[in-house]
């Protein structure tokens, strides 16, 4: 690995195309001068509130300083780039799609084919995943605009009913599309698919769908660092959630989701130096996440107790304050009578996989590079695609080794699986 594949070269490369001294950007991403030359240097990783906004201040996209999409290593393996033409032909003519050689298949059976990849979007099986979307969604597409052939001999109403739930299942396989695209680094490709989401989800009628879908768009705000669009989106939909409650007493499903907003609306005010704001929208979120008792997947939404601890200890990362996330994680381990804490099994597994991610992030930074790699290793064993096409793994990897004076093959070797 050369030092012109880490995201320290690719800062510094854009700083002097924008001409601004080290001294200029620090000051603008409000960092130290010492932080920003570590990160130029490779030796730290930038968090991705920070990497937003480098981005901005040097006016180029997130993706041109993380270096996605990726080419080398797991991609040339993978193959997984091999469907997104078809996904960008199918997001382009989701309202007039192409003709199928065969009438789809019926609705239910479709819609068993939308929970399985949901499943295994939230497990992070995203090479597995990609070949099932595009002919899932040029069937779902056809029965939403045209009806299910199968329906058509029932009422009217019923009818209705069926193309309203073929829309909610439409809605659900283009989040697959938004996050398969996300994670692979196709960032233009995530925002077309999140507007079809909302597109989708508009027309199913389904409030709760309506304001899972629009949370998508808020959370590209928040990796895009338009902080003050997401704060008002996200303010409205709790809102909204509130209004859409019958008789304003929420149901487990409106908990769920309120608590999820509450949750990106955290990580927002963090990023946005509102540290204060940040840990107000936790506690708030706490209160619904002990309401509901448990973690849950309502509308697709990870939320209570444990994806609140990771959300917690994203804040603490994303703050600066390393030190007292690792703190956090040990406390929340002696309730399990272990050193760390560990998430649930039946958690999410690329939710899980993430917060290793984010600690292994934390150690780097606070030099324990062994536990670093620990991290990520437990991150691959949880969801190794996830893993595999994470841009901080790459880079925390990538730093590890540079780092490395003992030449220590397994930690060149994930690096090299990881592509870093």
């Amino acid at each position: 690995m050369s030092d012109t594949e880490h995201i320290g070269h690719r800062i510094r490369k854009y700083r002097k195309i924008r001409q601004l001294t080290v001294r200029q950007l620090a000051a603008e991403v409000k960092v130290s001068l010492s932080t920003l030359e570590k990160y130029e240097q490779g030796s730290r990783v930038p968090p991705p509130g920070v990497v937003a906004q480098l981005a901005m201040a040097l006016r180029v996209g997130p993706d041109r300083l993380t270096g996605q999409p990726y080419w080398n290593g797991a991609e040339t393996s993978e193959q997984v780039q091999g469907i997104i033409p078809d996904l960008r032909r199918l997001l382009l003519t989701y309202d007039n799609p192409d003709d199928l050689l065969v009438a789809p298949r019926p609705l239910p059976v479709l819609a068993a084919d939308v929970d399985r990849i949901s499943e295994m979007r939230r497990d992070g099986q995203y090479v597995a995943l990609g070949p099932l979307l595009p002919g899932l969604l040029a069937e779902l597409t056809h029965v939403a605009l045209g009806g299910d052939p199968s329906a058509a001999r029932r009422p009217g109403e019923l009818l209705e009913r069926d193309r309203r739930d073929a829309f909610r299942h439409l809605s659900l396989t283009y989040r697959a599309v938004n996050s398969l695209a996300h994670k692979l680094g196709y960032h233009d490709l995530s925002l077309t698919a999140v507007e079809r989401v909302q597109w989708a989800a508009d027309r199913s009628g389904d409030g709760l769908l309506q304001a899972t879908a629009a949370y998508l768009k808020a959370g590209a705000m928040v990796r895009m660092g338009s902080y003050a669009s997401g704060r008002r989106l996200l303010e409205g939909l709790i809102e909204e959630v509130e209004r859409m409650a019958p008789e304003r007493s929420l149901t487990r499903d409106h908990m769920a989701v309120t608590g999820a907003l509450l949750l990106k609306l955290a990580i927002l005010e963090v990023r946005d130096g509102h540290e204060d704001r940040a840990w107000a929208r936790l506690a708030e979120a706490a209160e619904y996440a002990t309401w509901l008792g448990g973690d849950t997947l309502a509308y697709e939404t990870s939320f209570g107790p444990s994806n609140l601890r990771i959300h917690e200890a994203a804040v603490l990362i994303d703050s600066g304050d390393t030190a007292r996330a690792l703190a956090r994680v040990r406390e929340w381990g002696r309730e399990q009578d272990a050193e760390e804490w560990e998430p649930p099994a039946d958690l999410a597994r690329e939710r899980a996989s993430h917060h290793y991610i984010d600690i292994a992030a934390a150690r780097l930074a606070e030099g324990d590079r062994s536990g670093a790699h620990r991290d990520l290793v437990r991150a691959r064993e949880l969801s190794p695609v996830h893993t595999r096409f994470h841009p901080t793994v790459r880079a925390t990897a990538a730093t590890l080794v540079r780092l490395d004076r003992h030449q220590d093959d397994t930690l060149a070797g994930f690096a090299r699986w990881a592509g870093a």
